[in-house]
């Protein structure tokens, strides 16, 4: 049973220029003890969507709409008071850049403690031993020193460490993190992986993963989709999405990672940029960059539709089932020979 299951989601803010539809019928759900991601290029929904489930979005500028039912209750609907009773107790987030979501005056144990105490009836004593505790499981060094430190005297990786032990300091069912890794150097990124990883085998949390990083969803998620311009594209197994893609613009994500076979100064790109969700294209958003672009494509919308042999994986788009099968084996097979 899911334990988050989001129905025909959708999203949009009112501004000078006009209506905004940043999530446009968005659905997915996630299980316990797994982790979805949520990849695509940057304005395209993702951190949108995570914080419409929270219920962060600015109420006097945002229209939401659809379902996010967590463990039974809709998070759409749910009162202010209910989502604050919810959010860091059940459900946590950590946000892309720590050292702008840690507060510069306040030291790491009167953070944590906040937490802690926010939504439990303990002492300061017994929320500061908790507090240790989850800098201990998050590897932060010495932390009975550390934890009367402030967030400018902690590096980049230690700060999201900090970031994590907040979240998890109260043991939440579903952790959304979004870009947990940006800005951090390739072995820290490693270390954030392997930590998330390891308090997901402890505590049996789900995640939902945000990025634009293909290579940090291989490493996590069990459950991948593609978002472009509010919308999925493509959804399944992460395995699947690797090695049998099915949509082109996941095709130029995947070919716009870098190959260790090739010498070349330049890596691959995907033409053009994501329209405007002002006034999004007609037909299907991808097609004024997409390189198999038909006349259909101007006119017609495509829905998800599984793949034969596999419906769990779904794509959006309108080519025919050979040459998606054509073309996403040929894309595995360049990236498989470049791993190897």
């Amino acid at each position: 049973m899911a334990l988050l299951d989001v129905r025909d989601l959708r999203t949009s803010f009112r501004t000078d220029d006009g209506i905004v539809q940043a999530v446009d019928g968005v659905s997915f759900h996630v299980e316990l003890g797994k982790t979805i991601g949520i990849v695509g290029e940057s304005g395209c929904g993702k951190s949108v969507t995570c914080l419409t489930i929270m219920g962060l979005n600015n109420p006097r500028s945002s229209i939401s709409s659809g379902q996010a039912v967590f463990d039974g209750e809709d998070l759409i609907t749910a009162n202010r008071q209910r989502l604050r009773e919810l959010r860091g107790s059940k459900v946590a987030m950590i946000f892309q850049d720590p050292m702008t979501s840690l507060n510069p005056v306040k030291s790491i144990g009167w953070q944590l403690g906040e937490a802690v105490l926010l939504h439990n009836d303990i002492s300061r004593k017994e929320a500061r031993e908790r507090s240790l505790q989850a800098l201990t499981e998050v590897g932060i060094p010495r932390p009975e020193r550390r934890i009367d430190d402030y967030p400018h005297q902690f590096s980049g990786g230690m700060r999201q460490r900090v970031m994590i032990a907040m979240a998890m300091v109260n043991e939440p069912a579903l952790l959304i993190a979004d870009e947990p890794t940006t800005a951090l150097d390739v072995t820290t990124q490693a270390q954030i992986l392997d930590l998330m990883r390891k308090l997901q085998e402890d505590h049996g949390t789900a995640i939902i993963m945000i990025t634009h990083d293909l290579g940090v969803v291989a490493e996590i998620a069990d459950d991948v989709v593609v978002m472009y311009a509010g919308k999925f594209v493509e959804e399944g197994v992460v395995d699947r999405i690797y090695t049998a893609p099915r949509h082109p613009y996941t095709w130029g994500l995947l070919g716009s990672l870098p190959r260790v076979d090739l010498e070349t100064d330049r890596l691959a790109q995907i033409p053009g940029q994501p329209p405007s969700l002002l006034s999004p294209p007609p037909g299907c958003r991808f097609h004024p960059r997409c390189p198999y672009v038909m006349e259909r494509c101007v006119r017609v919308v495509p829905e998800l539709a599984g793949v034969a042999g596999d419906p769990a994986h779904r794509a959006a788009c309108l080519l025919d089932e050979e040459t998606k099968a054509r073309e996403g084996q040929r894309l595995a097979d360049e990236l498989l020979a470049g791993a190897s």
